[in-house]
């Protein structure tokens, strides 16, 4: 049995923050593949690409220069790209929207998946994306989507950018997260959905330490912990 749970769902469900809680209390390795997206997608703007430039994206996300280092007194992975921390960078706005554009487009996923499946060791991985149980994973023995509302999730959103100092527009925000979710959920190759096998959870009302109890659970029923 492959040690690996996958964690999908849309922007703002909460998968990024309980998967690290997971991947922090189990021991296991942590794949965020948005992060890869987002980094490809500041690659793309830094480097003047446009983003429906398929074959030169494709050539970027293949020969991305990253690494993740540690952050010193913690377990968070930084992203370093070209040599530069760019942890704050690929989290805007901007390059979050842009991300969801350039994930749409085959060739820059093919480029990018046997770079993800590489994460997995006999450690033990927690892989959180959007297509982590239906394409990458597919094989692995515990799978969740997570959800929550649009307004929920632009909420969550609004409050953790102005909590950073950024002047904001709810409104603007779940409008964006709409126009994302549209993106995602319709695209041709690996849109936003569960695995036919997946558990869902709907994160809208429940804490952070309740999803994370619930995943637990399902990982104890078939003897992952």
């Amino acid at each position: 049995m492959q040690k690996v749970i996958t964690i999908d769902g849309p922007s703002g469900s909460g998968k990024g923050t309980v998967a690290k809680i997971l991947s922090q209390k189990l021991g296991w390795s942590l794949l965020d593949s948005g992060a890869l997206y987002r980094l490809v997608a500041f690659g793309a703007i830094k480097h003047g690409i446009a983003l429906d430039d398929c074959d030169a994206l494709a050539k970027l996300a293949l020969n991305l220069d990253v690494k993740f280092e540690l952050q010193a007194d913690s377990e968070l992975l930084i992203p370093v790209f070209e040599g530069e921390n760019v942890a704050s960078l690929i989290r805007t706005e901007e390059c979050g929207s842009a991300a969801s554009k350039v994930a749409a487009l085959t060739p820059v996923r093919d480029a990018l998946l046997d770079r993800q499946r590489a994460f997995l060791t006999e450690d033990g991985l927690i892989a959180d994306g959007r297509d982590m149980g239906t394409v990458v994973f597919p094989d692995a023995p515990v799978k969740i989507y997570l959800n929550a509302s649009a307004e929920e999730r632009a909420e969550r959103r609004y409050n953790q950018l102005k909590n950073s100092g950024e002047t904001v527009s709810i409104a603007a925000i779940l409008n964006e997260i709409r126009t994302r979710d549209e993106r995602d959920m319709n695209r041709e190759v690996a849109p936003l959905k569960p695995a036919d096998d997946a558990i869902e959870i709907d994160s809208t009302s429940l804490t952070i330490d309740q999803v994370v109890d619930q995943i637990s659970d399902a990982l104890s029923n078939v003897g992952l912990i």
